[in-house]
């Protein structure tokens, strides 16, 4: 017999983290001027932008481009936080590339943000004890981090950990989150019930693009389908905080818009999400980056319809 769900929360203030979508421009360039505004966007809703994520291409783009959009976005932020990602390239069969991790979480923090430790074959290929050990040498080099989990829907090299290694991740000082991106709500639950047990201001961020209601079990989020609109996400999150009973309605739309974004192939929410920008006028080039899956061009007249019934529900909020 599996466990009943968990009752949802009470209204509080929820922790938004933002993975920014990298634009391109025609000719299959960055359009920096798009992803600089879609920081500043990012911040002023109130949520945390995360830069160098999946959203962002991350194991597609130079070293060069990701030292870029750090040094933008930390010119942006102007002190206000940010997350990076700390990505590191690897093959089937690698062994784990530490100073690499050290190399970029150094970059990262340089730059006054907060890494987020991707995984990559070599570390998700370590036994628990290695792979617990190996958090702590990068949290003690980070000084503040999260870490990650991710299904293999999206990466080749994700690996969802066992109870007792998140619960011992969990437990390293400076790790102050994780993301957890299964895609399915029941260890995501198990995760929470963890949480209130052994740490209860470690943050659980959802990256459950088909389940954003996680937020109303105690889950915060970081998440690629509030790129799509950071000023809904903004509208919904207050909602919660404040009891008002909009916030289903509104989370019920974004639901729809990340069931339908993020459909198989799931690597091509990218592309949905470059496509929606474009519709509201906020880049202009929906290509994805080289190498991405694409959609369907009818996808825009669905995106389309979804667009206007948001732009409704959000008028007031």
């Amino acid at each position: 017999m599996t466990a009943p769900a968990p009752p949802i929360t009470p209204p509080r203030t929820i922790t938004g983290m933002s993975a920014i979508l990298l634009p391109m421009s025609d000719g299959d360039s960055v359009d920096w001027s798009g992803f600089d505004s879609h920081v500043r966007r990012t911040l002023d809703a109130g949520l945390t932008p995360a830069v160098n994520m999946d959203t962002g291409y991350a194991n597609l783009i130079s070293d060069q481009v990701r030292y870029e959009a750090l040094d933008r976005t930390r010119g942006i932020a102007a002190g206000r936080d940010y997350v990076a990602g700390v990505y590191c390239p690897d093959t089937h069969f690698t062994r784990f590339n530490e100073s690499r991790y050290l190399q970029e979480i150094e970059t990262i923090t340089s730059r006054d943000g907060t890494p987020i430790l991707f995984q990559s074959f070599g570390l998700t290929s370590l036994v628990d004890d290695e792979l617990i050990d190996a958090h702590r040498r990068l949290g003690d080099a980070a000084g503040r981090f999260l870490f990650f989990e991710l299904g293999t829907m999206f990466a080749p090299f994700g690996r969802i950990y066992s109870d007792d290694v998140y619960r011992e991740l969990m437990k390293i000082p400076q790790a102050i989150g994780a993301k957890h991106s299964s895609l399915r709500r029941g260890p995501e639950w198990d995760r929470l019930a963890m949480r209130d047990e052994v740490r209860p201001e470690f943050m659980v961020m959802t990256g459950n693009d088909l389940a954003i209601d996680m937020v109303a079990y105690g889950s915060d989020y970081l998440l690629g389908l509030s790129t799509f609109a950071p000023d809904a996400f903004a509208v919904r999150d207050r909602y919660w905080a404040a009891g008002d009973r909009r916030f289903w309605e509104l989370n019920d739309l974004l639901q729809y818009l990340g069931c339908f974004a993020f459909r198989d192939p799931v690597p091509a929410y990218k592309h949905s999400a470059a496509m929606f920008l474009k519709l509201r006028g906020w880049i202009d080039c929906d290509d994805p980056f080289p190498g991405c899956p694409r959609r369907p061009d009818s996808d825009r007249e669905v995106l389309a319809a979804i667009l206007r019934d948001l732009e409704r529900l959000i008028a007031d909020g």
